[in-house]
């Protein structure tokens, strides 16, 4: 880890202002970073002595697919949802094999059924707006703030039907969309709100974590977020009936003949039970939380501060009472102010050693499976329960953001220190004071 001078701005860009007239790698010149950055892993003798205790207690899953206490799965499952709960607050914690599950079995549990709509955003993984088509819901499609990259509130109310049924907020990069006003737009409406948080362990809003704010909150573990078990998700909730229904999907929910008020609906279940292997490792990591979420946060904010003075370049906004946890750090172009284009401008970053990748997703209304709209039935099905159709233009801000004007770095996959830092800034300014040469 590394620490943040106040003479940052005084020493470090005096720096690069002197490096400025070296010649672009791109043009001939020496690259700033002279090797790929090395990868990340946090895993270490921690997790492999978790492991080993596992493999000792010879139980590598602890679930069963009918009625009974093994229903709920094994030691190592249990305790990570035990401790899940206890370290973000929330009652009922349910750990699943992907945050995909999760997402899946989180609208299974609120009733998702043919016809209804779900509003989402465009600009996420694909497993978001995916989902209400496994129940044959149909998927609403709003368009992005342009600053927090997370759900447009404003469109969101005036894309409200008597169809709608749940809100999927996805708190994009590691930024909290604007929950409180999501939150509310539900409650008037009658709505569910359920929160992709994979991205945004321990961001915040109002002093209180994202994930835990809307009726269900589905976090992911996958090898490449700030913690991770290989694969692997948490749905948490503060509804009883809900978690159970989690717990029903996630273990062939079909087999419970039990308990006599369970709604039937959408109870097929699947089967997105985690091994006691990787709850294991997930338990582990989950206490090192906070150092790893906190590395993060200070590489991007040392980067922001590198480049706030850069004309045509935007640093992630940060909203009042937010806390942004950087899952990706997402630079701003304006390539009007920039005067070259995005493209050019990102190619000669790559050329400097810079690891970076343009736009971030598609818009995903524009996959095939929307634009043909040919999802799971032989005749369109769910698509031929709505006259929505999903073309080009319908989300412009996204479509920008895509095509022109997004720059991302993964501030989780690559292991830094003080010296790869500034090197990171050096190279953006470099490029930046050279641009006029990549007309």
């Amino acid at each position: 880890m590394f620490k943040f001078s106040n003479l940052f701005k005084t020493k470090i860009i005096k720096n690069f202002t002197f490096k400025k007239n070296k010649k672009l790698a791109i043009l001939g010149g020496k690259p700033t970073l002279k090797s790929n950055l090395p990868p990340y892993s946090s895993i270490n003798n921690d997790e492999f002595k978790i492991i080993k205790k596992v493999f000792e207690r010879g139980q590598l899953s602890g679930f069963y697919g009918s009625w009974g206490e093994e229903f709920f799965g094994g030691y190592e499952v249990k305790r990570l949802e035990k401790y899940w709960s206890e370290f973000f607050k929330v009652p009922y914690s349910i750990s699943v094999n992907s945050a995909t599950s999760g997402l899946y079995a989180a609208l299974a549990a609120i009733g998702i059924s043919p016809g209804d709509e779900v509003i989402v955003p465009p600009f996420t993984m694909s497993a978001t707006v995916m989902g209400p088509l496994i129940y044959g819901g149909i998927p609403v499609f709003v368009d992005i703030d342009p600053n927090t990259f997370c759900l447009d509130t404003d469109l969101v109310k005036k894309a409200i039907t008597e169809k709608t049924k749940a809100i999927i907020a996805v708190n994009l990069f590691g930024h909290p969309a604007k929950l409180d006003v999501l939150k509310k737009i539900c409650e008037d409406h009658n709505l569910k709100l359920l929160e992709d948080n994979a991205q945004a362990p321990l961001a915040t809003i109002n002093g209180q974590f994202t994930g835990t704010i809307g009726d269900i909150g589905i976090f992911s573990l996958n090898y490449h977020k700030h913690i991770h078990c290989g694969e692997g998700g948490i749905c948490v909730t503060r509804d009883k009936e809900l978690a159970f229904r989690l717990q029903a999907v996630r273990n062939h929910g079909e087999n419970i003949v039990e308990p006599k008020n369970l709604s039937p609906v959408n109870m097929i279940g699947f089967n997105y039970r985690m091994t006691e292997m990787s709850a294991a490792v997930a338990f582990t990591q989950l206490k090192k939380i906070r150092e790893e979420v906190y590395k993060r946060k200070k590489l991007a904010e040392f980067l922001s501060n590198g480049i706030k003075d850069l004309e045509g370049l935007q640093a992630p906004v940060v909203e009042n009472n937010c806390d942004h946890v950087y899952y990706v750090w997402a630079l701003k172009i304006n390539e009007k102010s920039l005067g070259i284009s995005r493209d050019k401008f990102s190619q000669a970053l790559l050329a400097e050693g810079f690891p970076l990748f343009n736009g971030y997703v598609k818009p995903l209304y524009l996959l095939p499976a929307f634009q043909k709209r040919i999802a799971i039935g032989e005749n369109g099905w769910p698509f031929n329960l709505t006259k929505r159709i999903y073309q080009k233009g319908i989300c412009p801000v996204s479509e920008s953001m895509f095509e022109s004007e997004l720059i991302l770095f993964e501030t989780c996959a690559h292991k830094f220190d003080k010296n790869l830092a500034i090197k990171l800034v050096e190279a953006i300014r470099k490029v930046h004071s050279n641009r006029e040469l990549l007309k």
